[in-house]
């Protein structure tokens, strides 16, 4: 079970490395970057219709970013290899699941990590026609279902274990049943269908939002306030390839500035972009307006200027996961100076392509 659990968790990380392969070929740094590939996201479908893009890449000589479909690029669980072109650039993740991708072997850095999270952003939910399951003591026994290397799991871990209740792991038995399903759209079936429990998701993108305004589920139970996870596990992150960013710096950096340019102009034009996201997307309108306006969004949270802050948050929440039976960094932590290059400074206040 060890050997295939690991294997397993291995095997991602060459999955995401993959995904996460510079958009066009490095072999040496001379060599200009003219596209770029991204992840089709609701902040980024804005960016390029505003030609925010097309101003701040045209700057640096890259004359094609091309946004790639988030049913193929979403890094939660079974991440796609195979993208148009080659792969996408820079990926967007909470923190947890970013670290924990460096730990399982992925040769990647972060280059911004959002301020603290909330306890709005991955509620745990149950089906609304469960009369047995109002509260997180009421998981007790019950099947929770989530994929392993994300927020739908970190979240609730610690959620449970302060009630007492411990979820299952590889290492021991807990209260709470544990079912890795590591797919948005097949845990939302399985919670619906009564297969799980109880999950925790993020109401605040696409599929999150979907399942929360069907009516169909419920709000059980939120993260600790200002725990591990709202203070370091669950802020958000985008990461590249250490390559990537050693070799085109100046094109992570125009990424970084179309992204607060993006998110900034969402917010002055609620309802514009709304429309923009609900077409470029592919959701209802009142989805998109949903995940720019409801306090469990997450694309509009402030940057961490110190990349100090960072590290020390990295360190602090990977200790606790571990003291409390995580099997993923009990297996494979991080040293201080892991932590350390991890987080690329030369992208945090005082560095040479920062963008505060």
């Amino acid at each position: 079970m060890r050997g295939k659990f690991l294997g397993a968790c291995l095997g991602k990380a060459a999955l995401v490395a993959a995904a996460l392969a510079v958009s066009a070929p490095l072999a040496s740094a001379a060599e200009p970057l003219t596209f770029v590939n991204l992840q089709l996201n609701p902040w980024s479908v804005v960016a390029q219709e505003k030609g925010i893009f097309k101003e701040e890449f045209d700057k640096i000589g890259v004359k094609e970013v091309n946004l790639i479909a988030s049913g193929a690029a979403e890094l939660s669980g079974a991440e796609s290899a195979g993208l148009n072109r080659g792969s996408i650039a820079i990926a967007q993740r909470m923190l947890y699941p970013a670290t924990a991708h460096r730990a399982n072997g992925l040769d990647a850095v972060v280059v911004w990590v959002s301020e603290a999270s909330n306890k709005y952003r991955t509620p745990l939910l149950a089906r609304a026609d469960n009369n047995e399951i109002n509260s997180i003591a009421d998981m007790e026994g019950k099947v929770y279902g989530s994929n392993r290397i994300g927020c739908s799991y970190t979240s609730v871990f610690e959620s449970f274990e302060a009630a007492g209740l411990p979820l299952d792991t590889r290492l021991k038995a807990g209260k709470i049943r544990y079912e890795g399903v590591e797919n948005n759209g097949a845990r939302n079936a399985a919670l619906l269908s009564g297969a799980v429990d109880g999950l925790a998701t993020h109401i605040g993108n696409n599929s999150g939002a979907a399942l929360y305004l069907s009516g169909k589920v419920k709000i059980v139970g939120r993260t600790v306030e200002k725990g591990v996870y709202e203070n370091g596990a669950g802020r958000v992150s985008f990461f590249a390839m250490r390559d990537f960013a050693e070799q085109y710096p100046e094109a992570v950096k125009a990424f970084l500035i179309s992204y607060r340019r993006a998110t900034a102009w969402i917010q002055d034009n609620v309802d514009e972009a709304a429309a923009i996201i609900s077409k470029g997307t592919r959701v209802p309108v009142n989805i998109a307006k949903f995940q720019i306006v409801d306090p469990s969004g997450y694309e509009f949270i402030a940057g961490d200027t110190s990349a100090d802050n960072v590290r020390h948050a990295i360190s602090e929440f990977q200790d606790w996961y571990i003291a409390h039976g995580d099997d993923v960094f009990t297996d494979r932590k991080l040293s201080q100076q892991d932590i350390a290059t991890f987080v690329d400074g030369k992208f945090f206040k005082g560095g040479e392509y920062s963008i505060y």
